[in-house]
């Protein structure tokens, strides 16, 4: 770039810039600018204000900054008569339940559980018009039906309180004024029961839509409230679960945010909190399809656990020859009401298997919860007992059913025990590292002859572990420990917090529980038990050496579960706490009733009446002498 070339740039640059200088209005022309602009601002908002009068109070919802007759369907749309009205608030109501529903949307906007209170003693409300929301969706050929802003028409109103009338269902009829016909929503609650069904049918409108047209869309969204006391532990158990017609039962991460689209067909849908749960459920002959499924999680301190999202489609027949059926369940999380509830379904044939709604674990673990610990339980809970007792006497039961098992566990290990002279007799015959695989293979014998094996305190065990996994996922689940105090715990199916302080610390939180500290402590004794009873078991210098650090891992147990439990549910913790001290007692009791003298000489007439016909290694045992002769003769081939 040349000279000249630069010099007119700055020259035009110079002019820009001064002709912008000498342009710019002045401070009075500024002022009478903003006088104009606050004049005409007020004859806007006038204008808006004249026309919201016309428009009916509370019709629909307008966006910030627009006006109210902008959203209102003109005289020509199907929907103008529909735009038209007042909210009217219907209730239908039992002794269990009372359901509103608001004539704006044609829909029930907040369910009462009558016989649960949350944390502010108040009756537990599973949906509200504050936090839920519901919007049915049809296409027509003019404009797309949504029936959050439509007002429908009461037809048949339920009357009365529930009280003192004889235990019919009740029922309430909507209608939505359409042109030809109307839009009807036939509602019926169930008496003594916590299902309400929702008839949709179309009244004379077919012609409004294409022929094509056949499917009902389905917006649900809620906010799931804080009902109990410990934030952490309820919203581990909140969560979006969905059933397909497969028969299985699935649900969104409880632990984190979670999106999901749903390809097969599906009965149910549920919003879960830990204790109770809001159910959509389709007929089964018309299942939700095209179901997509969203869960966000709120942090503590805002009242709310998670925020749900669920869109889905249904049939619809515009003719009104197959109405729409759908139910709604709205009620607690209590594995003997859901399974009730099943009976009441749309197509009885079909099991609808709500009580999935209650996790209680894999399935080898569920078999025993569903088919012994609920059946045990309700036993031990017919007797009127507390809850407390009832977790006494459950663990005692389980217990002594287990004890057989805990017995030969034990003499297996006693057996081991008494015979460890001989095995230290061994270690001193090899005490070289390249004589280990012979003197493994003289111990395997050694086992054989007296008819006892290494493993035989293994199996026993592992068959206890189910039943107390299983109790680990029954017992958060017990609706019945909800509210019940037991010696300083408020509340069994929460943490008792006794001991707390004002700010959460790391890995702790705000509160000390006690009966968690109790489990800690037994979970420690039971560790110190069972190491010094190794100290006397048979072990070659390898295992020794690896016990050491098993010894230390063992002890950190404990304080790991310290911090995994202080905000689970104290009536877990005070079960773990029984189990744990059971335990000792019945170690205490099998030690103390046991001869290791006797049990020794057992075992030598053992061996004395196989002596001309020994027992051969079978099992574990059998494929461990295989593999040490294998390795012994690979070693000395590579000797050779």
């Amino acid at each position: 770039m040349d000279k000249n070339t630069i010099t007119g740039f700055i020259l035009m640059a110079l002019v820009l810039i001064g002709f912008s200088w000498y342009s710019r209005p002045s401070e009075e022309q500024i002022k009478a600018q903003h006088e104009r602009d606050s004049i005409a601002a007020a004859q806007l908002a006038e204008a808006q204000k004249a026309a919201a009068a016309t428009v009916p109070e509370g019709s629909v919802t307008v966006p910030e900054g627009q006006s109210p007759s902008a959203l209102l369907p003109d005289s020509t749309s199907i929907l103008f008569a529909a735009a038209q009205g007042t909210e009217q608030l219907l209730t239908l109501e039992n002794d269990l339940v009372k359901i509103t529903i608001n004539t704006r949307g044609g829909l029930i906007e907040d369910a009462e559980l009558k016989n649960y209170q949350d944390q502010q003693k108040e009756n537990v409300h599973l949906i509200s018009a504050k936090d839920s929301r519901m919007v049915l969706s049809l296409a027509t050929k003019q404009d797309n039906i949504m029936t959050s802003n439509l007002f429908f028409q009461p037809v048949t109103v339920p009357s009365g309180s529930p009280e003192g009338q004889s235990p019919e269902a009740q029922s309430l009829t909507l209608r939505l004024p359409l042109p030809g016909g109307s839009l009807d929503f036939e509602y019926t609650l169930r008496p003594d029961a916590y299902m309400v069904d929702l008839v949709i049918r179309a009244n004379g409108i077919a012609n409004l839509f294409a022929p094509s047209m056949n499917t009902l869309g389905i917006e649900w969204a809620d906010r799931a409230r804080q009902l109990e006391k410990g934030f952490d532990f309820e919203q581990r158990y909140a969560c979006i679960r969905y059933h397909s017609i497969d028969g299985d039962t699935d649900n969104l991460s409880e632990t984190g945010d979670d999106e999901e689209d749903i390809e097969g067909a599906l009965n149910w849908v549920a919003f879960k909190n830990q204790f109770f749960s809001a159910v959509l459920i389709s007929n089964d002959n018309e299942p939700f399809t095209k179901a997509h499924f969203q869960s966000q999680l709120y942090k503590k301190g805002q009242g709310y656990l998670k925020n749900y999202e669920a869109s889905m489609q249904t049939a619809f027949d515009p003719t009104g020859k197959r109405p729409t059926q759908l139910q709604f369940y709205f009620g607690p999380n209590d594995f003997n009401t859901l399974k009730a509830h099943n009976k009441l379904a749309i197509n009885p044939d079909k099991d609808l298997e709500l009580e999935d709604l209650v996790y209680l674990g894999w399935p080898i673990v569920r078999w025993i919860n569903r088919w012994f610990i609920i059946y045990l339980f309700d036993w031990l809970k017919g007797f009127g007992l507390h809850m407390g007792l009832v977790l006494l006497l459950l663990t005692l039961i389980v217990k002594a059913l287990v004890y057989p098992a805990t017995k030969k566990s034990y003499l297996a290990s006693a057996r081991m025990r008494v015979l460890k002279p001989k095995i230290d007799a061994l270690n001193a015959k090899y005490p070289k590292q390249e004589d280990a695989m012979k003197k493994q293979q003289e111990m395997m014998q050694l086992y054989s002859q007296y008819g006892v094996s290494p493993m035989g305190g293994c199996l026993p065990m592992l068959i206890q572990a189910p039943i107390w996994i299983a109790l680990f996922n029954f017992v958060p689940n017990a609706i019945e420990l909800r509210g019940q105090s037991f010696l300083w715990a408020d509340d069994l199916s929460a943490y008792d917090d006794v001991i707390r302080w004002n700010k959460d610390l790391w890995l702790i939180g705000d509160h000390l529980s006690i009966f968690c500290v109790l489990f800690c402590v037994m979970q420690v004794a039971n560790t110190w038990i069972s190491m010094k009873q190794q100290q006397n078991a048979v072990m070659s210098p390898e295992q020794e050496q690896s016990m050491k650090m098993m010894k230390w891992m063992m002890y950190l147990m404990p304080l790991m579960f310290f911090f995994m439990f202080n905000t689970y549910s104290s009536g877990l913790n005070y079960y773990y706490f029984l189990s744990g001290l059971t335990s000792i007692l019945i170690m205490w009791f099998l030690r103390k009733t046991t001869d290791d003298d006797k049990l020794l000489a057992q075992l030598e007439a053992y061996k004395a009446k196989n002596a001309n016909n020994p027992k051969k290694a079978s099992g574990m045992a059998a494929r461990l002498e295989a593999l040490q002769k294998q390795m012994e003769e690979q070693r000395q081939q590579q000797k050779r």
